[in-house]
């Protein structure tokens, strides 16, 4: 390995990893290299090369962390859980929670060799590429919500029932928890979400963080070979998890991560409507109604994790260099969640 990339690497020892993958039959040599792979905000990742074999490392950030974050032991357990169903996710491997192999607990799952596709308006593409893609990333989500936690050996992966309700009380808890100043709309939301919270409950495996750039894309086929970063995954309300992925269509495209604004019919992206309703088809249930409400509530929860992202900056263990403009962006998220919520009292 070179200097430059041990450099690199410092906060990982490659010597201790190489003998790790070895003893476990991942490697005929302990003669390992690994490099950094950029755009995650939460746990170091690493490609690493062992011979023939090529594989994920994902670890634990060094340092103090948020009560809760970080959870890599769940990413490991709901990947390995779902290994014989229908939801596309890379073969893991081991898991070690011992910070004396490496300086930190990690895990070692399978390299897929596919496209990450992190610009939602897809450039470059026809527009029945566009709404392959879509698709694609339409049912890969229902299917999930198809899972039967108990059947995968996950029925105690979190708490069954109230999910809204857990899940403000606890972002609203860490958000408090920051010590990074807080916008008007964040504090509004706070305290508007606990009161109207939608009746009726529904609970499956959530994803958390289900989004385009989550994916691995076959290389030439609208085809997902696995969903990532399964940090946030819990037991869940499956409509919390889906208008997540749909955030993105609120968000202007000059703001962050969004489609809002764009051409869509041109590009041959589907409206939100139209991508609702393929998901209402595909599974039965109806997310219409209080739609409002579950904008609102997963701009808030983005608005929350994006402080998150900035008071680890703050703290100095944030994994990616633009953490700080990362975090800049939960105030107007914030804002336009808090414009959802007004809207679902309209509509009311």
């Amino acid at each position: 390995m070179s200097q430059s990339s041990q450099a690199s690497n410092a906060k990982v020892n490659v010597i201790r990893l190489g003998e790790y993958l070895r003893c476990n039959g991942l490697t005929h040599t302990a003669d390992i290299s690994i490099q950094p792979l950029s755009g995650g905000q939460s746990n170091p990742t690493f490609r690493v090369h062992a011979g023939t074999q090529c594989y994920v490392l994902r670890t634990k950030p060094a340092g103090d962390t948020l009560p809760g974050a970080h959870a890599i032991d769940r990413e490991y357990r709901v990947m390995a859980a779902l290994q014989a169903t229908d939801v596309p996710v890379p073969r893991v491997h081991t898991y070690c929670d011992d910070p004396e192999v490496i300086g930190t607990p990690f895990y070692v799952m399978d390299w897929l060799d596919g496209r990450v596709l992190v610009d939602q308006s897809l450039p470059g593409m026809s527009s029945t590429e566009r709404a392959d893609i879509y698709a694609e990333m339409n049912r890969v989500m229902a299917t999930l919500h198809a899972v039967d936690p108990a059947n995968v050996g996950l029925s105690d992966y979190g708490r069954a029932g109230n999910y809204f309700a857990r899940q403000i009380s606890r972002w609203s808890r860490q958000s408090k928890e920051s010590t990074l100043p807080m916008g008007d709309a964040m504090r509004r939301l706070m305290d508007w979400l606990p009161e109207n919270v939608p009746p009726g409950d529904e609970t499956t495996l959530v994803h958390g963080d289900f989004r385009l750039d989550n994916l691995i894309f076959h290389p030439t086929k609208p085809e997902v070979l696995g969903v990532l970063d399964w940090e946030l995954s819990t037991l869940g309300h499956p409509l919390a998890d889906f208008a997540y992925h749909c955030m993105s269509w609120h968000i202007p495209a000059t703001l962050w991560r969004g489609i809002g604004g764009l051409d869509l019919g041109n590009l041959g992206i589907p409206t939100e409507t139209s991508y609702v309703e393929a998901y209402a088809r595909a599974t039965g249930r109806s997310p219409e109604e209080h739609w409002d409400f579950y904008m609102a509530y997963n701009l808030f929860r983005m608005a929350a994790i994006l402080r998150g992202i900035g008071q680890r900056a703050a703290d100095g263990t944030a994994a990616a260099a633009d953490a700080v403009d990362i975090s800049l962006k939960a105030d107007p998220l914030a804002e336009i969640g808090w414009n959802c919520a007004l809207r679902y009292e309209s509509n009311r």
